[in-house]
């Protein structure tokens, strides 16, 4: 029987010993990971918001088409349906 005993607790420390090793290298590891995506994030360019007069210009350029597309409707070139189709294309939505 000792040496069921001596069996057993051999193979108790060897597996809590195992255990200890895994836990800390998953935790090292997951450390590394965090690090490499924490300097991954931290060297992404930075992107500047749209200029203000760039914006005004592409709404100028948005309002110079949607007029067109009412003079032709008003001349009878397009139908209802064919306005609001390019109307929604212009605006994007």
């Amino acid at each position: 029987m000792p040496g069921l005993l001596r069996g057993v607790v051999r193979t108790a420390a060897v597996a809590g010993t195992a255990t200890a090793v895994s836990n800390r290298v998953s935790r090292r590891q997951a450390g590394r990971w965090a690090e490499q995506d924490q300097q991954a994030y931290q060297q992404q360019p930075a992107y500047a918001a749209p200029e203000p007069a760039a914006q005004g210009g592409a709404m100028d350029n948005k309002l110079d088409q949607l007029k067109d597309l009412a003079q032709l409707k008003e001349q009878g070139v397009l139908t209802d349906a064919e306005f609001e189709a390019q109307k929604r294309l212009i605006l994007g939505s």
